[in-house]
C-alpha cells in the first residue's frame, strides 16, 4: 500500500507512518528494516544516541536511497558548530547516504546558544547534508524562540504524543506556524494496549488498540513513528489510512483521563 505524505514547510513530503528505530539494532534490527521496506514502509527515524545507524544504513544499501525518508538528530551537547557538523557527517558515514531528508535537534541544550546551533544547520543544508531541518522534544516557548532564530523553515518537532500525552496545546501551536509534529511513543510503549476506552473501540471497530491509537494521532494530524519488531506488528501498524475514527470516539480517546510522559531527559527536559 502507498502511505500518505504530508507536505512540509521546507517544501519535502514526509510519509505519515515511519518506523521508530530506538532499541532496533544489530542483525535482528536489520531484518527488521528490511522486512519494513519489503512492506512498503518509506520513512525510517533513527538518532546518533541510538547508537544503530550502521544497521540503518545497512539496510538502506538494500533499497532505492530516494524512496526512503530518513530523520536523524543531533545529541544535545553536540550543539555547538564544529560538533553539530562533525555529528552530520559521522551521521552521513554511518547511513551510507550522501544526505538526511530530516536533521532534528534531539534535545534543547540552554548552554548552548540556539543562533550558533541554527546558523550550523542551515550551513549543513547550504553544503546538500540536509534537506529539511527541525527540533525535538521542544516546549512552545523553546519553539517560539527558535522560529525566531532560525533563517530555514522549522519542518518538524517530534514530541512524545499519544493519549496518556494529548499536548493539545503544543499541537495547536505547531499548526499555526506550519511545524508538523512527529509524534514519538505513539503506543505509550504498550500502554494503550490495556486502556478500556482503547480496547472497547478496538472491538467497536474490528481494530486493534494500537491501529485505534495510531489513527486517532492521524486525526490530529500528527505524523507516527511507532516501533515495531515483528512482521505482523509492521503490517498492522499500516492499516490505519483507509478507515475513520467518527468524532464520538475520537473525541471519547482526548478526554481519557490517565496521564503519564515516558521519556523525560534528566539533563535537557524542559517539561
Amino acid at each position: 500500500m502507498s502511505i500518505p505524505t504530508q507536505i512540509l514547510s521546507s517544501g519535502y513530503e514526509q510519509p505519515r507512518l515511519g518506523l521508530g528505530t530506538w532499541d532496533i539494532r544489530g542483525r535482528e534490527g536489520v531484518a527488521t528494516l528490511l522486512k519494513a521496506f519489503e512492506l512498503g514502509y518509506n520513512h525510517v527515524d533513527t538518532a546518533e544516541i541510538y547508537e544503530n545507524q550502521r544497521e540503518v544504513g545497512e539496510a538502506l544499501q538494500e533499497v532505492d536511497r530516494e524512496s526512503i525518508f530518513v530523520t536523524s538528530k543531533v545529541p544535545a551537547e553536540k550543539l555547538h558548530r564544529d560538533d553539530l557538523l562533525a555529528s552530520c557527517q559521522n551521521t552521513l558515514r554511518d547511513l551510507q547516504t550522501d544526505y538526511l531528508d530530516m536533521f532534528l535537534i534531539h534535545w534543547p541544550n540552554p548552554n548552548i546558544p540556539m543562533e550558533e546551533t541554527f546558523a550550523a544547520l542551515k550551513e549543513a543544508y547550504e553544503r546538500g547534508w540536509v534537506r529539511s531541518i527541525g527540533v525535538s522534544n521542544f516546549i512552545i516557548e523553546r519553539l517560539e524562540q527558535a522560529l525566531a532564530i532560525s533563517e530555514l523553515p522549522i519542518a518538524n518537532n517530534q514530541v512524545e504524543f499519544h493519549p496518556f500525552l494529548y499536548q493539545r496545546e503544543l499541537l495547536e501551536f505547531c499548526t499555526a506556524h506550519h511545524v508538523a509534529v512527529v509524534a514519538y511513543c505513539p503506543l505509550a510503549r504498550g500502554r494503550v494496549l490495556d486502556n478500556p476506552v482503547i480496547t472497547g473501540l478496538g472491538a467497536k471497530h474490528g481494530k486493534s488498540p494500537a491501529q485505534i491509537t495510531l489513527r486517532w494521532l492521524i486525526q490530529k494530524g500528527c505524523i507516527v513513528i511507532p516501533k515495531a519488531g515483528s512482521e505482523a506488528h509492521l503490517r498492522e501498524n499500516m492499516d490505519i489510512f483507509a478507515w475513520e475514527l467518527p468524532p464520538e470516539d475520537e473525541a471519547a480517546i482526548d478526554d481519557i483521563q490517565e496521564e503519564c510522559r515516558l521519556c523525560v531527559d534528566p539533563t535537557w527536559a524542559e517539561f
